[in-house]
């Protein structure tokens, strides 16, 4: 394919799309990612899109939502390493709440085997893929369908969340960044998922190395809020991703990585009947770098120093690592 060709067809994805890793840009234009990064480079001087961490994405600064249908070809294999970890962080027994979006929807594939969980989801897609599980209770809100997403959403879901406590939520997004957090294109999901944070104790993100450093319109859930991060391993060249990582890792978020190699730290347990974590996808946590402060109306959480932790020069090495990675 000529150059022409290729940049042509990178453009008409992000146009389609809205955001697209460089990644996914390769394995469509069969080239390398040395080449599609040169490609993307180019469009940008055109002012034709906006490079971002690992990726591309429209002009302007904020990237639009894209549909279900392009967003479940997207990062395949990065959303089953993510989801293949965060299964680990469930337990027998649990309640949790699960968001809408494609990584969501892979986790709660791996839950259909943890007994006596009970889900709550505004998210079709979550109850479809727990629907005969039957050792999972699931509990959906009210709310208006929005069709994009198969998400329910409205005052309606809000409504019926008030009053829920449960341990865990799980939530994903269209963006992540240090300074803002979890945030969404569309201003009904990011109400929605702030109402499913406010009944959980802990918030697990669950987002590709794509999203991170991309922000949106619409702040779902505050960096100081978001207990814990799994996202998988970016690539060597990106700098801004580990970047990223580090700057959450300062701000006391716990971050765990699937999909890398040699990776170390606490031991994944699996929940009861959940999916085992493969071998190539360990869990590697960076450490809090001090104690969380407490955040009204989110339930009490807690997080290990890393004073607290053994081998706290060890620790900060791995912090180190991973930046350099």
């Amino acid at each position: 394919m000529f150059a022409a060709e290729r940049r042509q067809l990178i453009l008409e994805m992000v146009r389609a799309n809205g955001a697209v890793s460089l990644r996914e840009l390769a394995r469509v234009v069969q080239t390398s990612e040395v080449t599609v990064r040169r490609d993307v480079r180019a469009l940008e001087a055109e002012g034709l899109l906006d490079r971002r961490h690992g990726g591309a994405v429209l002009p302007g600064g904020f990237t639009r939502e894209s549909g279900f249908p392009q967003k479940s070809h997207l990062a395949t294999a990065e959303k089953t390493a993510i989801a293949d970890l965060a299964a680990g962080l469930v337990e027998e027994g649990e309640a949790i709440v699960v968001g809408a979006g494609t990584t969501t929807q892979e986790l709660a594939r791996r839950l259909a085997r943890v007994p006596g969980l009970t889900v709550v989801t505004n998210s079709l897609l979550v109850a479809q893929a727990l629907a005969h599980a039957n050792r999972v209770e699931v509990v959906m809100t009210g709310g208006t369908l929005r069709g994009s997403n198969y998400a329910l959403v409205g005052s309606g879901a809000e409504q019926s969340l008030q009053g829920l406590r449960v341990s865990k939520a799980f939530l994903s997004g269209s963006g992540l960044t240090a300074e803002r957090g979890l945030s969404t294109s569309n201003m009904l999901s990011a109400s929605v998922d702030r109402a499913l944070v406010q009944a959980a104790a802990e918030v697990v993100v669950l987002a590709d190395h794509s999203k991170l450093g991309t922000d949106t319109m619409f702040q779902t859930v505050p960096t100081d809020v978001i207990t814990r991060l799994v996202t998988d391993d970016p690539p060597a060249h990106d700098d801004r991703a580990a970047t990223e990582l580090q700057a959450l890792a300062d701000q006391g978020v716990q971050i765990a990585v699937a999909g890398g190699s040699g990776a170390t730290g606490p031991s994944g347990s699996s929940g009861s009947g959940g999916d085992a974590v493969p071998a190539r996808q360990q869990r590697r946590d960076v450490p809090l770098p001090g104690p969380r402060r407490q955040v009204p109306g989110a339930g009490l959480r807690t997080a290990t120093a890393l004073g607290e932790q053994s081998g706290g020069a060890e620790q900060r090495a791995r912090v180190a690592d991973l930046r350099r990675r």
